[in-house]
């Protein structure tokens, strides 16, 4: 379990979006964190201790004068030994405490009386109003100058009616965000651009071909780099996959807007990992309109041409700056060690991964190899985000020994 051994103290101010603390705290808890709520007196008027103790499984802390307490210093007590307070949702009012130093209950007086060490994080929730005031962006700076960490928030639709910034981010991203918080920063300060999923070669306005490929592997990929301290640009064809939290995500359909979005992205970037699966051809008279059956049976004759090579071209720039470093993806069918120590070669990159493609393709675990100058290596069976970690330590272990 990604939190197992984990001690997180989590704070619930004022607001609505206490909805979303139960099934936060229901994560973490599934996760293997140990979870202890401290509630204000606002947040009671959304939800009750009652649940929060029921998810937790641990007793709620509400005031500061807690007698269950041996010492009565419940906003020291309960800080010492924990790994991170986390505040969702935190209200305007409650970062106006955070940053202006005020301790007017368990909860204020906690924050302000933890280690500094301990991480801090919040996840403001608000009216879009109450966000874009200048005051809470005052605020905002603050808190950022602080140390203290902000997730969100997001766009949308709010529980006043209106729409807009303000709304506190979902329970699975905040939960993501408490597993990248504990995870190494093997690529803090690094560029890493990722390009995922499949490309779409239209044949008409409704019709087109495209591979198995889920986008799962690359996605992986793009939280464990973003996990570990990168700064991460994903390019994605077309997939039903969330964007992991904290990663840009350019979209794209073609083999050529995927060319076109990772030429227009890739300077700057110190890795680049190609795990999309990209069509080798595409339609060279593709019709503009639908396609209609023809009298007597006559089978439309499609023409082929090759679609540029996006690994190739970025590690051809790479030779000429000395960056970015290249990582290449290979699904094979058959004649893995082969066809993936060829294909290295052929696209003259450090770093190939690869796979049997039809046994991996749309499933949530995998088996790779990694192919290099010195040979191969196999990686056992996992999960996607399991391999995608342990290849992003490959990567960074292989970056600090590129000169």
């Amino acid at each position: 379990m990604e939190l197992s051994g984990k001690k997180i103290i989590l704070g619930l101010s004022g607001g609505v979006a206490c909805y979303k603390a139960a099934e936060l705290c229901r994560a973490l808890v599934k996760s293997g964190a140990s979870v202890k709520v401290v509630m204000t007196d606002a947040a009671s008027h959304f939800i009750t201790a009652v649940t929060m103790q029921a998810l937790s499984g641990n007793p709620v802390y509400d005031n500061q004068w807690d007698a269950r307490v041996a010492n009565n210093m419940a906003h020291i007590d309960l800080t010492r030994g924990a790994d991170a307070i986390l505040i969702a949702p935190c209200s305007a009012d409650f970062m106006s405490k955070l940053a202006h130093g005020v301790c007017d209950d368990l909860l204020s007086t906690l924050c302000l009386a933890r280690p500094r060490a301990l991480p801090l994080l919040i996840a403001p929730a608000m009216n879009l109003e109450m966000w874009q005031n200048p005051a809470t962006q005052r605020n905002r700076a603050q808190l950022i100058d602080d140390a203290i960490l902000i997730l969100g928030p997001g766009a949308g639709a709010q529980a006043c009616g209106e729409t807009g910034m303000g709304r506190m981010q979902e329970p699975q991203q905040l939960h993501d965000a408490m597993v990248a918080l504990f995870q190494p920063k093997v690529l803090a300060g690094k560029h890493v651009l990722i390009t995922a999923g499949p490309t779409f070669e239209a044949i008409d306005p409704v019709r087109g071909i495209t591979n198995l490929s889920s986008g799962k592997m690359g996605y992986a990929l793009a939280r464990a780099a973003s996990e570990a301290g990168a700064e991460v640009t994903l390019v994605s064809g077309p997939t039903a996959l969330a964007a992991p939290y904290g990663v840009r995500r350019i979209d794209v359909q073609s083999a050529q807007q995927m060319m076109d979005a990772v030429q227009a992205a890739v300077a700057g970037q110190h890795v680049f990992i190609a795990v999309a699966a990209v069509a080798d051809w595409r339609i060279k008279n593709a019709s503009a309109q639908k396609m209609k059956k023809q009298p007597g049976g006559a089978l439309p004759l499609l023409e082929f041409e090759e679609n540029p090579d996006i690994l190739a071209t970025v590690a051809a720039r790479a030779k000429l700056d000395g960056a970015p470093y290249c990582v290449g993806f290979a699904a094979e069918s058959e004649n893995l060690i082969e066809y993936g120590a060829r294909k290295r070669e052929k696209k003259d990159i450090p770093l190939l991964v690869g796979n049997i493609g039809h046994q991996t393709f749309g499933q949530d675990d995998n088996e790779i190899m990694l192919f290099d100058a010195d040979g191969h290596t196999l990686l056992p069976r996992a999960d996607k985000l399991t391999l995608a970690r342990l290849l992003v330590t490959e990567i960074s272990t292989r970056l600090q020994q590129t000169p």
